[in-house]
């Protein structure tokens, strides 16, 4: 295959979705594909930029060109009113002349959420995501019901992608099923690409 990474890009307010991104790499590595970890900055309440171009700790700042050449996304974002937040949707939207030439076709994606409260929309989130990955050509991937967590999770874990209870105030840790739903969807995701990308 061409690609050398599977792209895991994600935007995290209080750290429980950087939690899970880092999960998900494990997934992606325990099938032989590389994780680029990768963020999104704030969104500026005034016009000009307020954060510097490279972040202080974390992930870098996620580039067209990661997004570009990468052979599969997981994609995730705590939820904001059952919807992506803001920095990732408007990461998103710059994206239109990777639409335009193509460049997405047929990679596989899976996205994944965390949320404050139990029902606090995280399929909707998911599949908020899905959406402009759609528009894209991508090819979206759940996780199936072969996995035992999503039949045993008393906190998340979705058909729709991983999630991650975090509580009010973001004091729950990650559970035993919402780990292990985030390290099979990176290899799932990472075989997926494999497959799709096969001469």
């Amino acid at each position: 295959m061409s690609e050398q990474y599977l792209l895991v890009l994600y935007y995290s307010r209080h750290g429980k979705t950087a939690d899970m991104a880092r999960l998900i790499a494990r997934g992606v590595e325990s099938e032989g594909l590389e994780a680029r970890l990768r963020t999104v900055p704030e969104v500026s309440p005034v016009s000009e930029a307020t954060a510097p171009a490279v972040p202080d700790e974390g992930a870098v700042y996620c580039s067209l060109d990661d997004l570009k050449n990468c052979a599969g996304l997981v994609m995730g974002s705590p939820t904001r009113f059952g919807n992506m937040a803001a920095p990732l949707k408007y990461f998103l939207d710059t994206t239109s002349n990777l639409w335009l030439t193509g460049a997405l076709i047929d990679k596989p994606a899976g996205v994944f959420t965390s949320t404050a409260s139990m029902h606090g929309g995280q399929e909707s989130t998911l599949m908020s995501m899905m959406t402009p990955l759609l528009h894209h050509g991508m090819v979206i991937a759940g996780l199936p019901y072969s996995e035992a967590g999503l039949s045993t999770t008393t906190t998340g874990g979705t058909p729709y992608g991983s999630s991650h209870w975090a509580g009010q105030s973001g004091d729950h840790s990650l559970s035993d099923d919402e780990v292990s739903l985030c390290k099979a969807q990176g290899a799932r995701v990472a075989r997926l690409a494999r497959k799709l990308s096969a001469d």
